[in-house]
Order: structure tokens, then C-alpha cells, then sequence
């Protein structure tokens, strides 16, 4: 079988530069390692029956939310899919606030209501995951133009997966941003699967966001989304692009998610040594791991970070299990329009 075309690396590490800084780095792998946990423990506790329903992990793409999420500022906002666990934790919501979430528990960070794919938290500047595909495209558009027309510096973040370049709302929401110069930074997922089937099955172009960035008068862009460097890199230079003015970018990250497209899915589609040929060359933390080495940070302030992030993500765990599920109250509270639960015809 011949090899991946994503595994032929675009944009990548490229030599000794010392640009991003320890402090930075040690955030970037931090952020890295807060994701895989976390998601892990999510699916472990699936299998336990704890976790209801079904979730969409991000174990494989934890660099693309981890880049973004650290090189954002304060009042920066996010835009998820149903896949929006790791961008939720990228931004600062503690893994107690989304396994709760997940568990249904009076402690989950919308309280037991939401779910995996109903992540939000206004004080964290993430504004929501979005279960319909491309829907919330045209909203970070909203977004963006309330930050230009009220002269605020805040830039949105919109991350989607590949499949929604072949959405309608994907290239509505390009052409208005572009025409309007909007400050929002689009960012296509592309783990080559859109859901079950190959993308390049059924897009006429090799890359599904990069080629098609020309047809709005924006710049091709499609990076290395494996590498957290990479994707700090190119975040950075979309967000000064927005706050000073210059529009829009769209941005396509190479990358492959370790499972399934839902805990439904046992990936039996995929060809055989696929997934092992990315976990082995190409796995995130792996390849940050040797770049901190690189960078002559210590194995001792790696494993640190190791050490304190297991023991917040096995806190969180038993904290969730002792919480109670949400009460009545809560649950029949804003579940329609008029904040409470019976149905009018």
C-alpha cells in the first residue's frame, strides 16, 4: 500500500529555532497531555458504562487544539464541532468541568444538561460544539463582525473536519468573511475520514480546505496539524493578521484521529497498518516529547507534567463519580424558549 499522502509532511519542523521559548513549549505540551488523558479516561469510562450515549474523541489531533488554544488571548473565541472536547480543554475548562459533563453529573460544566457535543463556557471563550455539520461557520462570522463593528480586538476561532468543506455553509461563511475582511480564523481538521468514507473519495481537489482558499482571495495554507510548533506558528500569524485588520484565514491541519469517528465506530474502514504507521511516526506527543528534548528541556520537567496532569485527570474521575446527577430542577429548566420544560403546541 502506498503512503498516506498527510504522512509527507507539509510545513513542518524544520531545524533549530527557538522562537516559541520553555515557557510556551512546556504550555504547548502541557495542553498536549491534558487532551490525551482526558480523552482516554473519557473512553475508559465509557467502557465502564459510566459515559452515556456517544462521543467523538479527539486522541490523535491533540496538537491542533493545543497550538490554537495556547496562542489565543484572553476573549478570544472558539467554535467547536461535536468533536470539541480537546478545543473546550485547550482553553482552560478543567478535565473535572468536561468528564462531569460527560457523566451527566451536577458537576459537569453545563451541569449534566449538554453532553459531549453541547460544550460551552462563556468565561473560557468557548462558544459552543455544534452537532449539525458547518452550522456554526456562518455564526463565528456573527461573531467576528460584532468584534468589527464595535472596534474590539477579539479574533473567533471556527475548527471544523474535513467533510464540511463539501457544505454549503463552509463556502457562505468563506465568502462573507472574506468580503468583509472579518477577523475570524477558520481551521479544517483534516483527519482524512469524513466519517466513515475518504475524503479525497469525494472532493475533487487533493486538499479539501487549502484548494480551495483561492476562490475568496486568501491564501493557501495547509500545515503540518501533528506538530505543535508548526501550529502555534501559523496561529500566531492568522491572529496578528485579524487584529490588525487583514481579514480572514483559512488554515488546513494535516492530521488522524486514533479512533473511530464515535465510540460507535470500531474503524474497520481504514486499510490495514494505517493507523499504526501514524501512531508510530507521527503521534503528537511523541514528536513533542523529542522536540522538548531538542530543546534541552529535562525529562524531569517532562515527566512532571506527566505526573501532575495524571493526578488532576484520576481527581476529576472520583469526583465525578461521587456527584450526584443534576436534580428536576434543574433539568426542567430552559429547555424550551420560555424556560421551562412542558410542550406547547
Amino acid at each position: 500500500m502506498s503512503k498516506s499522502p498527510a504522512l509527507a509532511v507539509v510545513g513542518s519542523q524544520s531545524g533549530i529555532n527557538d522562537d516559541i521559548g520553555e515557557e510556551t513549549r512546556l504550555a504547548l505540551y502541557r495542553s498536549q497531555v491534558v487532551i490525551r488523558d482526558t480523552e482516554q479516561r473519557a473512553f475508559d469510562l465509557f467502557l465502564q458504562n459510566l459515559v452515556k450515549g456517544t462521543s467523538h474523541l479527539s486522541l490523535g489531533q491533540e496538537a491542533i487544539a493545543a497550538g490554537f488554544g495556547v496562542a489565543m488571548q484572553k476573549g478570544d473565541l472558539s467554535f467547536a464541532t461535536y468533536r470539541g472536547h480537546a478545543h473546550t480543554l485547550a482553553r482552560g475548562v478543567p478535565p473535572e468541568k468536561m468528564l462531569g459533563e460527560l457523566m451527566q453529573r451536577d458537576n459537569g460544566l453545563m451541569r449534566g444538561k449538554g453532553g459531549s457535543m453541547h460544550l460551552a463556557s462563556e468565561e473560557h471563550g468557548v462558544m459552543g460544539s455544534y452537532a449539525i455539520i458547518g452550522a456554526h461557520l456562518p455564526i463565528a462570522c456573527g461573531a467576528a463582525w460584532r468584534a468589527q463593528i464595535r472596534g474590539d480586538k477579539d479574533v473567533t476561532t471556527c475548527f471544523f473536519g474535513d467533510g464540511t468543506t463539501n457544505i454549503g455553509a463552509f463556502h457562505e461563511a468563506l465568502n462573507f468573511a472574506a468580503i468583509w475582511k472579518l477577523p475570524v480564523v477558520f481551521v479544517c481538521e483534516n483527519n482524512l475520514y469524513m466519517e466513515y468514507t475518504p475524503i479525497a473519495d469525494m472532493t475533487a481537489v487533493p486538499s479539501p480546505a487549502g484548494d480551495r482558499a483561492s476562490a475568496y482571495g486568501l491564501e493557501k495554507i495547509v500545515i503540518d496539524g501533528n506538530d505543535a510548533d508548526v501550529v502555534y506558528r501559523e496561529a500566531k500569524k492568522a491572529y496578528a493578521k485579524a487584529r490588525a485588520g487583514g481579514g480572514p484565514s483559512l488554515i488546513e491541519c494535516l492530521t488522524y484521529r486514533h479512533s473511530g469517528h464515535s465510540r460507535a465506530d470500531p474503524g474497520h474502514y481504514r486499510p490495514k497498518g494505517e493507523l499504526e504507521r501514524w501512531k508510530k511516526e507521527r503521534d503528537p506527543l511523541n514528536i513533542y516529547r523529542e522536540r522538548l528534548k531538542q530543546f534541552g528541556i529535562s525529562d524531569e520537567a517532562v515527566k512532571k507534567i506527566d505526573t501532575e496532569v495524571r493526578k488532576i485527570v484520576d481527581d476529576a474521575t472520583e469526583a465525578c463519580k461521587a456527584a450526584p446527577m443534576p436534580t428536576d430542577e434543574i433539568l426542567f429548566t430552559d429547555v424550551y424558549a420560555d424556560g421551562g420544560w412542558a410542550w406547547r403546541n
